[in-house]
């Protein structure tokens, strides 16, 4: 199977590809593109999170805890957290996905079980949308999809890896079809990763939904703006003076 320099080459080069393409035919901005292209290349380690303890294993894992704080920054905006709250609530997703999703990992997860499947890949892309907020839906949709992307790279490199050319033609190992698969060989796993699809589905749908009648909201204010601007100008009225002056009034 490929290493860890196989799945990080390959993840990078799709990422530069998706990046650069939506950049120069979408018209994306740029740093959203970049930010595209880097989380493309850093989900193709994701499916090797069941190869139980190591480097790689380690590094990916504190990677992981260390972005995912920083793509819901603006969702803590709009959660109203002040600076404190925000870094409270960074440090304890940093704490949660650093140890907690290791414990997991080293007590439930199997190689090449669920988390080599494509249901494994529409969970990542549902957290990375639900994750990062933007006023710009499209851009949602971008992150998400750079996310899935570089996790189903490394999945179709493990199914590349596992057909190799012998002396009467290609030989297929053992480890075929064990990647890029829909359901793992035991059934309470695929149970529970198809629920987590469907849960987070209808949450990404409903934020999504939310998002984007604020996003035509803003738009349609916007375009009144420009229209009627005195309608949506504060109009300065000066106080009014209570005392009027008199001339003084000398005696004689």
């Amino acid at each position: 199977m490929p290493g860890f320099r196989a799945h990080i080459i390959g993840s990078s080069i799709v990422g530069a590809g998706y990046g650069a393409a939506a950049w120069y035919l979408g018209g994306m901005p740029p740093v959203t593109a970049a930010l595209g292209a880097g989380l493309c290349a850093a989900s193709g380690l994701l499916p090797d999170l069941d190869g139980g303890e190591g480097m790689p294993v380690q590094e990916t894992v504190g990677f992981a805890a260390a972005i995912v704080p920083m793509l819901m920054i603006q969702r803590f905006q709009q959660w109203g957290l002040p600076i404190e709250g925000m870094i409270l609530a960074a440090a304890a997703i940093y704490a949660v996905v650093r140890f907690g999703l290791t414990w997991l990992l080293e007590n439930y997860s199997k190689h090449r079980g669920i988390l080599h499947s494509v249901p494994a890949a529409a969970i990542t892309g549902q957290l990375a949308f639900l994750a990062f907020v933007s006023a710009e839906p499209l851009h949602r949709y971008f992150i998400a999809g750079a996310v899935v992307l570089g996790f189903l790279s490394h999945l179709v490199l493990d199914e590349i890896w596992a057909v190799r050319q012998g002396l009467f033609g290609p030989k297929v190992k053992k480890s075929f079809g064990t990647a890029l698969k829909f359901a793992g060989p035991e059934i309470w796993p695929n149970l529970v990763a198809y629920g987590i699809v469907v849960a987070l589905g209808v949450i990404a749908a409903s934020d999504a939904h939310w998002t984007e009648r604020m996003a035509s909201y803003r738009q349609h204010m916007e375009h009144s703006a420009r229209l009627y601007p005195q309608a949506y100008q504060p109009q300065y009225q000066p106080p009014q003076q209570q005392y009027q002056q008199q001339p003084y009034q000398f005696r004689r």
